[in-house]
């Protein structure tokens, strides 16, 4: 049978500004580890610390523009794009357009606190 998820968890998010991150599937909201969902709204000028995940994230934004910072350069990535990045890439997230961005990632194995390993 189908598991329905009425709604979203709300889980606090790192950064210089208030981000919204609302878990539709994970370790908070449904008790997966293997996969989590999650919807993010970001304010314009929203940075987080960069950090170095054991997990792949698949990002795909639905409004705005959030800039990816990697070991190599940066990625600006806009509306209707995606970004993949592979376990153990540093990698700092921001939104530094006017209108801030929509988004929604996809994390395999499912977000830990414990596996983002954040810069200091």
């Amino acid at each position: 049978m189908p598991r329905f998820i009425e709604a979203p968890a709300v889980v606090a998010a790192a950064g210089t500004k208030p981000k919204r991150i609302e878990e539709f599937a994970g370790r908070v909201n449904s008790g997966h580890t293997g996969v989590s969902v999650a919807r993010m709204v970001s304010p314009s000028g929203w940075q987080e610390p960069g950090q170095r995940p054991e997990f792949e994230e698949i990002t795909v934004v639905l409004r705005g523009m959030i800039r990816v910072e990697h070991d190599g350069g940066t990625l600006d990535v806009h509306a209707g794009q995606a970004v993949v990045v592979a376990p153990g890439e540093w990698i700092r997230y921001s939104t530094p357009g006017p209108e801030g961005a929509e988004y929604v990632a996809v994390c395999l194995p499912a977000f830990s606190p414990a596996t983002v390993h954040r810069d200091g």
